[in-house]
């Protein structure tokens, strides 16, 4: 990867997960910014805080995951999901008023969000993992544990993808023009610009218009982007940015909003997405010559989600056992599916579709960042950005 030096400034950023609401098995709270009465709870209840997507839509590997773990066990244990409206932000902000963290598990946490954590707090949010309580943590690819690494080891993860851009070929890829003049001669075909190969491609005249993005302080996907062009650029990358917004880059405000709200509707031929996006398209039975995987200059930037422990959970226990659950061989296949998301053990540990070995993709090149290029910089980068792009 090619990194160059940030520029400090001083500020706090905001970061939080992706948006969205909708119907999933098992149990949703509110957000747990409106729950200020005492609750009571289970003691075999675990509340896990995640994403929207991982609890919603037609199959979330959400509602799997409550489905096999309460029904593998012969006590009643409840799994009860939470979805924050403004993600791991609202628990930042309920740590610095001294409100109750309700939730036990953070199921997604990002090493970008940690070091929002560990530069907003005094205190530590998450615990330190307590790794004699797993067993199945040794299956973790050692180049995931590398990249999560950080001082005091919270973060175990359970998937992995790589952000890259998504292209509709109907649109950007050659057109036959029919004439209809039955003359037998073929069509000719219609110059168009073809997909994009450089993060440069996307300021020229032809992607006018042409790209939708998310916004990196509510969305993963947005902020690896975010951070992909930071290892690109450096410190001239507000400079590449204001030129993408002088070519008409559209800012969603999350993956579903991008994605699923713009891009399948056709609204634009090129989206940041993940390099998996066939895998799904091809369940779904869509074109694919419309998920066409777009890594620039061979690249993606690595996006590692992780589960985390909340400080001082009293469902300690329970929430060991569900880490251990999710490194599990049907887990981990399952998340594999559900999440169109590479699995955090090694791939022979699962036994993926047949459609994931066939589509889905991993660029030539990983680019990622480490907590310490992280730590102290980038806050100051995203508020930077949030200054002067939005």
């Amino acid at each position: 990867m090619r990194r160059r030096a940030f520029v400090r400034r001083a500020g706090v950023g905001s970061v939080a997960g992706i948006g969205g609401l909708g119907a999933f098995a098992g149990c949703l709270t509110r957000d747990p910014e409106e729950e200020e009465e005492e609750v009571v709870r289970d003691e075999n209840e675990l509340r896990i805080a995640t994403y929207s997507s991982m609890v919603t839509g037609e199959t979330p590997a959400g509602a799997w995951l409550a489905e096999t773990f309460e029904a593998d066990r012969e006590d009643d244990v409840e799994i009860v999901w939470t979805v924050p409206e403004s993600g791991i932000e609202n628990f930042v902000r309920r740590a610095q008023v001294g409100a109750r963290i309700e939730a036990d598990l953070y199921l997604g946490l990002t090493l970008p969000e940690l070091v929002y954590v560990d530069e907003t707090l005094e205190d530590r949010l998450f615990e330190t993992l307590q790794r004699d309580r797993l067993e199945r943590d040794e299956r973790v690819r050692t180049e995931l544990t590398d990249a999560v690494e950080e001082p005091h080891d919270r973060l175990l993860p359970f998937d992995t993808g790589y952000v890259t851009l998504v292209a509709d070929e109907t649109e950007l890829g050659p057109e036959t023009d029919d004439d209809g003049d039955g003359d037998g001669n073929p069509p000719e075909a219609v110059p168009r610009p073809g997909v994009p190969e450089t993060f440069d491609d996307l300021l020229a005249p032809e992607y006018e218009g042409a790209l939708l993005a998310q916004d990196p302080r509510r969305s993963d996907p947005g902020r690896a982007f975010l951070l992909w062009t930071i290892a690109e650029y450096g410190d001239d990358f507000l400079e590449y940015w204001r030129n993408l917004r002088e070519n008409g880059v559209g800012i969603r405000e999350g993956w579903t909003e991008a994605y699923r709200e713009s891009y399948l509707e056709g609204e634009r031929p090129l989206v940041v997405s993940y390099s998996t996006d066939r895998v799904g398209a091809s369940a779904a039975g869509r074109e694919l010559r419309r998920h066409a995987v777009t890594p620039l200059d061979g690249q993606g930037y690595e996006n590692v989600e992780c589960a985390a422990v909340f400080a001082d959970s009293p469902r300690a226990e329970l929430a060991y056992e569900f880490l251990e659950f999710l490194l599990s061989r049907p887990a981990q296949r399952e998340i594999a599916a559900r999440n169109v998301q590479f699995p955090a053990v090694d791939e022979e540990r699962v036994d993926l579709e047949g459609r994931f070995d066939e589509h889905a993709i991993e660029p030539e090149e990983a680019v990622t960042f480490t907590y310490d290029d992280l730590r102290g910089e980038f806050v100051d980068r995203l508020e930077e950005w949030e200054a002067e792009i939005p």
